[in-house]
């Protein structure tokens, strides 16, 4: 029985270690550094089929909203100091 269990001990360990030599994504280049791609897929995503090739417009979205909210806290700001009262709505004044 002892003999069994060290028997499979050692297939064990053979059949991990094999498993060990497939891509894990953990070379390092320095430390802190250690993505890669994975195989097939190419270093530098710009200018690959990969590149998603995004609309200027759509990325834009965002930081005109902030200008707009940004415009409506300093109406807001505004009237509270001219009224002492504060006014969510300033779009309608």
């Amino acid at each position: 029985m002892n003999k069994l269990v060290m028997l499979g001990a050692v297939l064990l360990a053979l059949g991990l270690s094999g498993a060990t030599k497939a891509y894990d994504g953990t070379k390092c280049k320095e430390a802190g550094n250690c993505w890669e791609p994975k195989p097939g897929y190419p270093a530098q995503v710009a200018g690959s089929k990969y590149d998603p090739k995004h609309d200027p417009n759509e990325l834009n979205k965002q930081a005109q909203s902030i200008k707009e909210m940004e415009a409506r806290n300093a109406k807001r700001t505004e009237v509270l100091a001219k009224t002492g009262k504060f006014v969510y709505d300033v779009e309608g004044q």
